[in-house]
């Protein structure tokens, strides 16, 4: 999710989204996934665990 979606799809301004994403980070329930100061993009980690549970690739013949 971004701010500028976050801002729209909410109706808050965007300081107040802004705001409650850093909070929400800080907490350690969302994390920054693009590492640039503009057009950021959040993620809550616990949330992709669960879609990708399942999806690891199997491991190689032959290999431990």
């Amino acid at each position: 999710m971004t701010s500028p979606l976050l801002a729209e799809k909410t109706g808050l301004s965007s300081p107040t989204v802004n705001a409650a994403l850093t909070y929400l980070v800080n907490l350690g329930i969302l994390e920054e996934i693009t590492g640039r100061q503009r057009g950021r993009v959040y993620a809550y980690q616990g949330y992709l665990d669960i879609l990708s549970e399942g999806t690891e690739s199997p491991p190689l013949r032959g290999t431990t």
